[in-house]
């Protein structure tokens, strides 16, 4: 537990009200913080006077916990949660009633402030992480719109300029480009801090309603993704491979679809056009493997390890639009499920088939007996 500087400051003031009290050694106010056994143990944040002296934990210090005439100890309590204490140390063995009723107000004064600084700082982790949510969230969206958009440029491609069905193609296109505004507009609502995770504690995964059912099988989601990656080929007129069969496989495959999404995206938004895409499925160290390869100029060096992170993006989407989740959620879900994601290049190194340049995504699955249970 990490209190504010504004809280120290406090702290600060109301102890030195005791400048005046020649009859004390010293005041001292400690945190209740919980130890690695779960229980709760006093560290000091504050004294008065400040000598400089380094305190130690109630625990590591045997005379604090004795008792003696000349010390009292006054909780820092909000209902029935122990938020701390405050230990005085006078010179004399009376407690005149005025002392003592100063050191009760600003034991008072200090929990209450304890226990506002603590609930801010549940509202701001509280806040961090619905902000991250909600990023993430825009992320995603932005796949299923794309297909749309891709499907009905396709259709509309395939409709005679007379065709009665074409007006509600190009009133589908421009539905679509509303909810993209409206996607943009919510996106700007979520700070940018909130992109790259600073506190650096928060997993970057999906919300439980978005994860898929236990044991779906694989092949009932890597269809529509299949059908979406050769249209957008078709719309880009760049050549498309996709797996000669589907693979069987039962497990989180709502996350597999995610990460898989996610890598098809960034291949037909980043390679340079007429390099082709394509999906390979294999196996590897004796597990299924799904690779998202493109034919383009690789990534370089520098970078093959960076764009892992955050909010991180390399240098051929500079200049596009993205918000460079996409690597980082694919990596942390396929560890989620038990599984890894990794960057090999160039893609023939997976299989000789593959081109020889270019940038190869493998998605490693665990097998039954290797996937983590389902979380609650």
């Amino acid at each position: 537990m990490q209190v504010s500087e504004r809280f120290l400051a406090l702290l600060t003031s109301q102890l030195a009200q005791f400048a005046d009290r020649e009859d004390l050694k010293s005041v001292v106010v400690y945190l209740a913080l919980p130890g690695a056994d779960g229980r709760l143990s006093l560290m000091p944040v504050g004294q008065w006077p400040r000598d400089g002296r380094a305190l130690p934990a109630v625990a590591s210090d045997r005379t604090l916990q004795m008792p003696a005439e000349g010390r009292r100890w006054l909780p820092l309590r909000h209902d029935r949660a122990l938020l701390g204490a405050l230990q005085v140390e006078s010179r004399s063995l009376s407690w005149p009633m005025p002392l003592v009723e100063r050191l009760e107000a600003v034991a008072h004064c200090l929990t209450e402030a304890l226990r506002i600084d603590l609930e801010r700082q549940h509202l701001l982790q509280r806040q961090q992480r619905q902000d991250e949510q909600l990023r993430l969230l825009i992320h995603q969206l932005r796949n299923p719109l794309a297909a749309l958009r891709t499907f009905a440029q396709l259709l509309r491609r395939r409709l005679e300029q007379d065709s009665s069905s074409r007006p509600l193609v190009d009133g589908l296109l421009a539905e679509e480009r509303q909810l993209n505004r409206y996607v943009e507009a919510i996106s700007a609502l979520a700070p940018p801090e909130a992109l790259t995770g600073s506190s650096g504690t928060t997993p970057l995964l999906l919300p439980p309603v978005l994860a898929g059912p236990e044991g779906q099988p694989l092949e009932e989601v890597l269809e529509p993704l299949l059908q979406r990656a050769a249209a957008t080929a078709a719309l880009q007129k760049r050549p498309w491979q996709g797996p000669s069969s589907l693979p069987s496989w039962r497990g989180d495959s709502g996350a597999v679809a995610e990460i898989l999404a996610n890598l098809l995206e960034n291949a037909f938004r980043y390679s340079p056009a007429g390099a082709a895409v394509g999906l390979l499925v294999g196996r590897s160290d004796g597990r299924l493997s799904l690779t998202v390869w493109d034919a383009g100029p690789a990534i370089p060096e520098p970078e093959r390890q960076a764009i892992f992170g955050r909010g991180v993006r390399g240098t051929a989407g500079q200049q596009l639009a993205g918000t460079g989740l996409g690597l980082a959620l694919g990596r942390d879900l396929a560890r989620q499920i038990g599984g890894d994601l990794e960057l090999l290049i160039p893609p023939s190194r997976i299989d000789p088939a593959l081109p020889p340049q270019g940038n190869g995504f493998r998605l490693s699955l665990p097998t039954a007996a290797e996937a983590p249970p389902a979380q609650p």
